[in-house]
């Protein structure tokens, strides 16, 4: 197996988040996140292992009429008998947030747990959207007669908008109410941002500057014009000591939202940026 230069990955994932939302090929824009910090993984043979999954849940569903049955197939192949579950030991670990690592060891958190879900899913032609509630990600299949959630972190248990609701309180300790806007289904985009947005915090919250600027970068990828992006790019850029591309990269904030509320604590940092590099010199 070869290793593959990090500019192709990179490259490569570019192209896939490139396209119409719904032409972006989900599980393979995850593993190429993935691929990043893994260059010896094929994405051509963890997408053979989705479809082997999908194989096992279309036998279980022979003979299923209605979404419960569809979803109860889906459920006893992937946690039953794939044993998927819900890394509650080490929910932080980074390797929950990698779609090759998920599918080898299968436990992962509920966004990568989703990801399985949905593809294996797509494959049995059942409908599974995404939902990002606030704190937890859950999945959604709707059609004429209404909606079920399913809450993957939690083997696929069942739950309606006043479970969704009891998720949210318990999770939030009764400081976040469910609203409606909470229960749409996330776009593919929306959830690669949300996935690298984990490894962002992941990283950042390490200090591990390399690898939280890769994440950043690809969400920049995805969304060129989100202002919080770009300022947060050029503060990683400055704590990792790139200052000539973090002055860039605010100066582009700044520009772009001169009357931002951290506008002034903005240039305030650039201020304290321009006066690190004058020492150097």
């Amino acid at each position: 197996m070869s290793k593959e230069a990090p500019e192709e990955i990179r490259r490569r994932f570019a192209e896939v988040v490139s396209r119409d939302d719904d032409r972006v090929d989900l599980a393979q824009a995850a593993l190429l996140i993935a691929a990043e910090e893994y260059p010896r993984i094929e994405t051509s043979f963890y997408l053979e292992k989705l479809d082997r999954m999908a194989d096992l849940a279309r036998e279980r569903a022979a003979g299923a009429e209605t979404p419960l049955d569809f979803i109860s197939a889906i459920n006893t192949a992937l946690f039953d008998e794939l044993r998927f579950r819900g890394n509650i030991d080490n929910y932080y670990d980074p390797r929950n947030s990698y779609l090759n690592e998920v599918i080898d060891r299968r436990t992962g958190i509920p966004i990568t747990l989703a990801v399985v879900y949905m593809e294996v899913a797509r494959r049995i032609g059942f409908a599974v959207d995404g939902v990002g509630l606030p704190g937890h990600f859950i999945a959604r299949h709707s059609d004429e007669n209404g909606e079920v959630f399913i809450d993957v972190f939690n083997r696929g248990r069942l739950l309606g908008e006043v479970g969704c609701a009891d998720l949210l309180a318990s999770l939030s300790r009764g400081k976040v109410a469910l609203r409606p806007e909470h229960l749409l289904p996330a776009t593919r985009k929306q959830i690669l941002t949300r996935l690298l947005s984990n490894i962002l915090g992941i990283y950042s919250g390490t200090t591990d500057y390399h690898r939280a600027l890769a994440a950043i970068e690809r969400i920049l990828l995805i969304n060129p014009d989100s202002l919080s992006h770009i300022r947060d790019h050029g503060l990683l850029l400055a704590a990792a000591g790139k200052t000539t591309g973090a002055l860039d990269e605010l100066e582009r904030y700044l520009t772009l939202a001169p009357e931002a509320p951290d506008a002034e604590a903005i240039r305030e940092e650039m201020k304290s940026i321009r006066q690190d590099q004058a020492k150097l010199n």
